[in-house]
């Protein structure tokens, strides 16, 4: 069972840490966590941490002075002044339950992000159910282009920096956005990005209202003098759009909106079009592939203008642009002359998206090794995840076992289920007992020319990592 969030808000934590100096982070070593701690040290705290492991992440923090601990221990708290966790971890973890029973503070993560940038002039949070760390880095990229030396907070890590955070001036922050659990909902924007709104994270929400509600109060977090852009091309986004308490920004690619896109064209997986917008014209050429980049490019771009970027500049930035990690991202080439590549996409709708830039770059056989995340999401969405595989291009789908995440298997799906339905729709699918199975099954089938494609949000990636090993071999 998850953690709830705090909400507390940045008065009340500055509170709270109010003469205080000590703060302790419970999973330091999180994507997002470690960011939080190098933010923290930078607003003068002293910093410590635990995680479970070492890596390069941990590696980064030790190297900048801040301690991790390896071995969870209440020992490590009794000297803090303040706890962060993250609502994934267990209640049970020795250093959150002292902390709890001593009456430290105790600050979930989104809480204390939320704090955290109200040190910040312009805050551009990034939300939407796809496409938040691609569109995240974009802006990150054409604000640093433009050379305004923006903070950012990402989800995945971002190739020009190899971390997911820039640690900038105080003008400009970027982060991205996630809505599980309302988490958002305790951030501080001054200008909210909505690129889509679909059924998600449905062990919380429980239906499509629920989170348009959500979204509504993410965009009105901005404040009356707020801004909030928005996808015109997305049903559910246009469906808030008469409610929003703020200024309105809109963008889209098949109609009237403020920013458009025009002249659209395609070339081995990549975008060429123009942006339209207040009588000018500015051209941009995608390096990373697929066409719903255009989507995420015009997000960028519209938040980065509104913002004050030249929109030269902010085209040149995102002409520059080279993407994320785990994103149509290439880990290495087969001895058999197979290229591998990792994605992150997890949703049907991301999915579709992938395989048709997947296609679009692949010349020979596209064969992808896909693990599901959570069994409520692929139950609840077990037809949509059928249609994205069963309709796409991908020439064979191997189903990895479901990563539980945070749950137990009260749904009684499996990936054997969908890859006999996926099989059902004339789709050759199989399913494998383990990440080695999977391995070698894409390594044996996959000569010149093809693409090997691992997708998923859980630790699929080790396939991917089984893969590289065997072609330093």
């Amino acid at each position: 069972m998850a953690l709830p969030n705090t909400h507390f808000g940045p008065f009340g934590i500055e509170s709270l840490l109010k003469d205080k100096q000590n703060i302790f982070f419970a999973g330091i070593g999180g994507v997002s966590m470690n960011s939080l701690a190098f933010l923290a040290m930078k607003r003068g705290y002293s910093v410590s941490g635990y995680d479970r492991a070492p890596s390069a992440i941990t590696a980064r923090l030790e190297a900048a002075g801040i301690p991790v601990y390896y071995e969870s221990s209440a020992e490590h708290v009794k000297d803090a002044d303040a706890l962060v966790y993250t609502v994934a971890m267990d209640a049970a973890n020795p250093e959150y339950a002292w902390a709890k029973e001593h009456g430290i503070p105790l600050i979930s993560r989104a809480d204390f992000l939320g704090w955290l940038m109200t040190g910040y002039e312009r805050r551009i949070g990034v939300s939407g159910t796809h496409g938040k760390s691609t569109t995240t880095g974009m802006i990150a990229r054409v604000l640093t282009h433009a050379g305004v030396d923006p903070t950012v907070l990402n989800g995945a890590p971002m190739r020009e920096t190899g971390t997911v955070d820039r640690i900038g001036s105080h003008r400009f922050f970027a982060f991205e956005a996630c809505e599980y659990m309302d988490s958002f909902l305790d951030f501080q924007p001054t200008l909210a990005v909505i690129l889509n709104i679909e059924m998600d994270h449905v062990d919380y929400f429980s239906s499509l209202e629920q989170i348009r509600s959500s979204f509504l109060k993410f965009a009105g977090l901005t404040g009356p003098d707020g801004i909030a852009v928005l996808n015109l091309d997305d049903e559910n986004c246009r469906l808030i759009l008469p409610s929003l308490p703020c200024r309105a920004v809109t963008f889209s690619r098949r109609g009237s909106a403020d920013y458009v896109s025009a002249g659209e064209s395609m070339a081995g997986g990549f975008a060429s079009f123009d942006i339209l917008h207040g009588g000018t014209s500015v051209h941009v050429d995608l390096k990373v592939p697929g066409e719903h980049n255009i989507s995420n490019a015009l997000a960028a771009f519209a938040a980065a203008v509104e913002y004050g970027i030249d929109p030269m500049a902010a085209a040149e930035g995102l002409s520059s642009y080279e993407g994320i990690a785990r994103r149509m991202e290439r880990l290495c080439g087969t001895d058999r002359g197979a290229d591998v590549y990792s994605d992150y996409a997890h949703h049907p709708t991301e999915i579709a998206a992938t395989l048709r830039a997947a296609r679009a770059v692949c010349p020979g056989k596209l064969r992808i090794v896909f693990q599901p995340h959570t069994y409520s999401r692929t139950a609840e969405l077990f037809d949509g995840f059928v249609s994205a595989f069963a309709d796409s291009g991908a020439d064979e789908v191997l189903f990895c076992d479901i990563y539980a995440a945070r749950e137990t298997n009260t749904y009684g799906v499996s990936s054997a289920q969908l890859a006999d339905a996926v099989s059902g729709r004339r789709k050759p699918a199989f399913h494998a007992g383990s990440f080695a199975e999977a391995a070698d099954w894409a390594y044996s089938r996959s000569g010149s020319g093809d693409m090997i494609l691992v997708m998923g949000a859980g630790d699929v990636e080790k396939v991917g990592g089984l893969l590289k090993e065997r072609a330093k071999a």
